[in-house]
């Protein structure tokens, strides 16, 4: 099992952030996919049409999301995304842990070539 850890700027509110992650209209304008998504702790999630799916965990209005993210039939992975307010701009701190070893690189290219640029299109334009 390996850890993802990665921090990505954002020319948008902490506000806006918050809602590309929990809001489920927004979430399928972002992904272009069905999604479901409550920010109900203990409820299930499925975003990108269910390629991404999992359990919430834990919200923070405009500051935190935790979620389980499921891959097959290895243990969840836990998804910390910590949004820092920058004045003029929002820092996402995301923390990933428990990927399992060969899902590793696919979750960490997935994160930095397309939630973070798809998220910065959806947001800053």
């Amino acid at each position: 099992m390996k850890d993802f850890k990665m921090w990505a700027n954002l020319k948008a509110t902490p506000a806006d952030v918050y809602a590309a992650f929990t809001n489920k209209k927004i979430i399928e304008i972002w992904t272009g996919d069905n999604a479901e998504m409550s920010t109900e702790p203990g409820s299930e999630f499925s975003w990108f049409d269910g390629d991404i799916c999992g359990k919430n965990i834990e919200f923070e209005t405009n500051r935190k999301v935790v979620q389980h993210w499921y891959f097959g039939d290895f243990e969840p992975s836990l998804v910390t995304i910590i949004i820092h307010d920058k004045q003029k701009s929002t820092e996402l701190e995301i923390k990933q842990l428990g990927i399992p070893d060969e899902d590793f690189e696919n979750i960490s290219d997935g994160w930095k070539n397309f939630i973070i640029p798809s998220l910065k299109e959806l947001l800053e334009e």
